[in-house]
């Protein structure tokens, strides 16, 4: 499967950026503030299964870059593995939502811009898994054509500015998640596609 191999090691690549995103949710410190580790808690607590969800996805598209994957199972795998994303980061949007603004200077504005960015990534992959769907797995130059347009949306992606949830981490807010055992299992993770390089 001449075509598709290096286009799905692309793909592996920038996922892995992805996943850095939601690691980075897992904060940075040392805080005093009570109110403030409660809601780091609440945040880090749904933010872990979450971050598994989006290695795993990770780790299946990895492994479908075999020379000898099928442009079916390929196909099935990536669209499978967008869905999961794009669920996972809608979880997370919902996760810091629900947790409220953080009780730092400008946490309403902070937690509303990051939200509202994790909802954009989330439905991004919604879009990716389309793509996916609706490549034609016949064909096997057309679907590495498609798969190459696909990865190249993704390298986008993961490289979009996170600004967002950046600044919902700076300071206090970070140093709290950083406390915070789930946050700390959560980047422990290392990524997929480091495990396979």
């Amino acid at each position: 499967m001449e075509g598709t191999h290096p286009v799905n090691k692309k793909f592996a690549a920038a996922l892995s950026g992805g996943a850095v995103l939601v690691l980075a949710l897992s904060g940075c410190g040392d805080s005093k503030d009570d109110k403030l580790n409660s809601w780091a808690k609440t945040v880090c607590d749904s933010v872990q299964p979450q971050a598994q969800k989006i290695e795993s996805a990770n780790g299946a598209i990895q492994q479908q870059t075999a020379d000898s994957s099928k442009p079916v199972d390929v196909q099935k795998t990536d669209s499978q593995a967008f869905q999961d994303m794009s669920d996972a980061y809608k979880a997370i949007g919902s996760a810091v939502d629900k947790a409220g603004a953080p009780p730092v200077d400008d946490g309403q504005t902070k937690q509303q811009n990051a939200v509202k960015e994790l909802n954009g990534i989330s439905a991004s992959y919604a879009d990716l898994q389309k793509q996916v769907d609706g490549l034609d797995t016949n064909d096997q130059g057309k679907f590495a054509d498609g798969l190459k347009s696909v990865a190249g949306e993704l390298d986008k992606l993961s490289q979009s500015g996170n600004d967002a949830l950046k600044k919902l981490e700076e300071g206090d807010v970070g140093k709290a998640m950083q406390k915070q055992e789930s946050c700390k299992s959560a980047s422990a993770t290392p990524t997929a596609a480091a495990k396979n390089e």
